[in-house]
This record gives structure tokens, sequence and C-alpha cells, in this order.
């Protein structure tokens, strides 16, 4: 897809930045442009990760759930909506409009049900996202590695429900890369490297697609 003139100083920022990571860009705008087809049809951005890039797919989420760096308005209609509610007013006044994101892993009492009571290691982001996940839907997990077993499971799982499987990875990519409709392989000689240039493309991911729906910043 074309970028706009908002979004693509966005892209053209990250890349001053961080030079290096221009190798990401053809794969970055991929998923820029699954994500608005994504929210285009009212589906979630759905994330997971160990260690680290499990702390980056609960960070996507906070920054897609409100706003980032620009204007979320909310829709109209929910504003009159909302007026004679209890607490109505002050609701209208207050809230900014969300993109839908859900990382996975933090229901805890689901976690430690399904690591509980199912027999097959490592199936509990799987599990959560079958009950959750609709075609309309992408699924991004994250590994350095590109070998979580738990991640490719759930990319498998949204695979088998029409999804789109998303990987972001160190360089060698992995059996996530080697899977994921849309491989994403960020530079990097060593974990605390490649999780360096993560936070950069998940952000830039971020702000491209808050750019695409509300183009007016923060003051």
């Amino acid at each position: 897809m074309e970028l706009n003139a908002v979004e693509q100083s966005v892209l053209d920022a990250m890349i001053e930045r961080r030079p290096d990571l221009e190798i990401c860009v053809p794969q970055l705008l991929e998923l820029h442009a699954a994500l608005v087809t994504c929210y285009d049809q009212e589906g979630t951005f759905f994330t997971c990760g160990n260690g680290g890039s499990n702390a980056d797919a609960l960070h996507i989420v906070g920054e897609l759930n409100k706003s980032f760096e620009r204007v979320r308005t909310l829709d109209p209609g929910l504003v009159e909506r909302l007026q004679p509610l209890p607490f109505g007013p002050e609701l209208a006044e207050n809230l900014e409009a969300g993109l839908r994101g859900h990382a996975l892993g933090f229901n805890g009492a689901l976690k430690t049900a399904v690591e509980n009571d199912l027999p097959l290691r490592d199936i509990a982001f799987a599990q959560e996202l079958n009950a959750l996940v609709r075609p309309q839907d992408i699924v991004m997990g994250i590994s350095t590695s590109g070998n979580a077993d738990n991640c490719l499971m759930a990319l498998s799982v949204a695979k088998a429900h029409g999804a789109t499987p998303v990987s972001l990875t160190g360089p060698k990519g992995g059996k996530m890369a080697a899977f994921a409709d849309i491989a994403i392989k960020a530079p990097g000689d060593s974990t605390k490297v490649i999780q360096e240039s993560h936070i950069v493309l998940w952000h830039t991911t971020c702000c491209l697609i808050e750019a695409h729906y509300y183009p007016i910043m923060r003051s």
C-alpha cells in the first residue's frame, strides 16, 4: 500500500535513527498493510513472546489500546450513546479511541489451568488464541531465536483459523520465520542487540498504524 505523508514521515524518522533497520522495511510495510486490513474489518492484533519478548508483547498492546503519539477522538455515535449513562459525560470527555490488541499469556487463571489440565507442554498461548481468534485477525510471535515452540503453536492456530501469522525474530529467523506469512528478521549478533532492534521495529509499527487512522499529533 502507498503511505500517506504522515505515515511516510514515521518511516523516514525510523530509517534516519536506525539506518541498519532499512533491510526490514519491506516486511514492516507488509505488516502495516495487513494491520490496516485487519482494523478496517474490526479485527484484533494478537501478540505473544517469552521473557523480554513477553514484555514487548504487552507493551505493544498498551500502545494500541490508547493514544500513543496522536489524538484519538471518539466516534461521535459513541459520544452520543454515552451521554445518558452513569458517568457518561465524563467518559465521553476523557476516553480515547483504541485499536484492538491482545497479548497472550496474561490470564493467570487460564494459563495455569491449561498447564495443569492439558498434557502438551507449551500449549497455553495456542489454547487462549483458539478461543479468541477470528479470520480477520493478525497474530505476531516475538522471539530472538525464532524457535519458541509456544509462539509457533500460536502461529499454527492463527493459520488454521484463517488469521495472519507474523514473526518478529533475529536475523536467522528460525522455525517461526519459515512458517509465518510475514517474517520480520531484525539484525543483531546477540539477544540484547536483537531485542533493541525489536523495540524500534514494533514502536514504528504502532506509530504507523496510529498515524494511518489518527494523523493529528498530541500537543
